[in-house]
């Protein structure tokens, strides 16, 4: 006889570990998906907060770009003096002091688009160099000359880096 309890045991405790087994994995599935909900949740009201901090970044970048922008530049910029050594360093100094001012907005932007920035950067400043080492370039108003000149001629550096930014402004909507 105890054989058959032993059997009728085990007969009754086998749909009650079916159930056990099914609760625990249903259970857990729920619990994932709650969990995979409030994170989805979380990250779109982090979206909402997020959206317009970076759209100001970004806003700050372009009007980066397009300061620093050879024609804008010398145009906001005046020589001080006709010695077109102290004229370059003073356009340097003016970009450099322009990004000092926007630092922060690497947080808010890709890492990508900051790197275009910061090339974009360096060629404006390489082209103000290159410009004063002409022998043709004497005096700072002929600096002026030689850098607009040469912009007559091919794009600024910062119009490439604008256009990434419209892209990227582009892939947010």
């Amino acid at each position: 006889m105890n054989a058959d309890r032993i059997v009728d045991l085990f007969m009754f405790m086998i749909p009650s570990l079916v159930v056990g087994i099914l609760a625990y994995y249903f259970f857990k599935e729920h619990t994932k998906n709650e969990d995979g909900r409030r994170r989805y949740m979380l990250k779109k009201d982090l979206e909402v907060t997020a959206l317009p901090i970076r759209l100001q970044a970004y806003e700050r970048m372009a009007l980066y770009l397009e300061r620093i922008s050879p024609s804008k530049l010398l145009i906001r910029v005046p020589p001080t003096s006709a010695n077109k050594e102290e004229y370059e360093a003073l356009l340097i100094q003016n970009i450099e002091q322009e990004l000092e001012h926007n630092l922060a907005q690497q947080i808010y932007i890709s890492e990508k688009c900051w790197n275009i920035i910061s090339a974009a950067k360096n060629a404006t400043i390489q082209l103000i160099r290159k410009a004063s080492l002409l022998k043709k370039t004497e005096n700072a108003e002929k600096l002026r000359e030689v850098i607009l000149t040469e912009m007559m001629e091919r794009r600024a550096p910062s119009d490439a880096a604008l256009s990434f930014i419209k892209e990227e402004i582009g892939e947010l909507f």
